[in-house]
């Protein structure tokens, strides 16, 4: 019996093979962590992007109102305000048109030298007041 236990050899384990699989494993799994969370990241911006947030942005420099909703509108169907605050003519043209508004009048004010020119700085009517849709909305811009 002391011959047998003494003739058998001892395993032999592959050492690096064992760490480089533990390692891909390690790096599929935050891969996979990874792209989890740009695709949910990716969802939040673009919900941002198209007025579904209900985090005010700041403000644009040089407003002419204290009023901190003379940028927002707020619709009746919806519990998101739309952010106009900043946006050029363009742009806020495209917000109402997705939105299914009708853009209104169109003015300019002074507002300072902190204002960046042809950027929406107010809204008629603006939040707390809800409009249905297909309302008119109009634009206040700022001059320079």
């Amino acid at each position: 019996m002391n011959d047998f236990v003494n003739a058998a050899e001892a395993p032999d384990f592959d050492t690096a093979g064992i760490v480089r699989k533990a390692r891909r494993k390690r790096a599929t799994a935050i891969a996979g962590i990874a792209t989890a969370l740009v695709v949910v990241g990716g969802g939040t911006a673009l919900a941002s992007i198209n007025g579904a947030s209900n985090t005010p942005r700041p403000a644009a420099t040089g407003t002419v109102t204290a009023d901190p909703e003379a940028a927002y509108v707020a619709l009746e169907d919806s519990k998101y305000k739309l952010d106009f605050g900043g946006l050029s003519l363009e742009f806020a043209k495209q917000l109402l048109l997705k939105s299914q508004l009708e853009l209104g009048k169109v003015g300019e004010v002074d507002c300072g030298r902190n204002g960046k020119p042809g950027t929406v700085v107010e809204v008629s009517p603006h939040s707390p007041n809800t409009v249905p849709r297909g309302a008119g909305i109009s634009l206040i811009l700022c001059a320079g």
